[in-house]
């Protein structure tokens, strides 16, 4: 019983992290277009 609560809580924590580097992989890609947006923007006033 305890080895299947233990693997159980082992899982959950692999899963939640998988969610959590995906969101934050999704927060760098986001950032990375503001900034390209941003350098077109000054490219095109140029």
């Amino acid at each position: 019983m305890k080895k299947l609560v233990i693997a159980s809580l082992t899982a959950m924590f692999v899963l939640t992290g998988c969610n959590t580097f995906k969101g934050l992989g999704q927060d760098v890609k986001s950032a990375g277009n503001a900034v390209t947006d941003s350098a077109q923007d000054v490219q095109n006033k140029i």
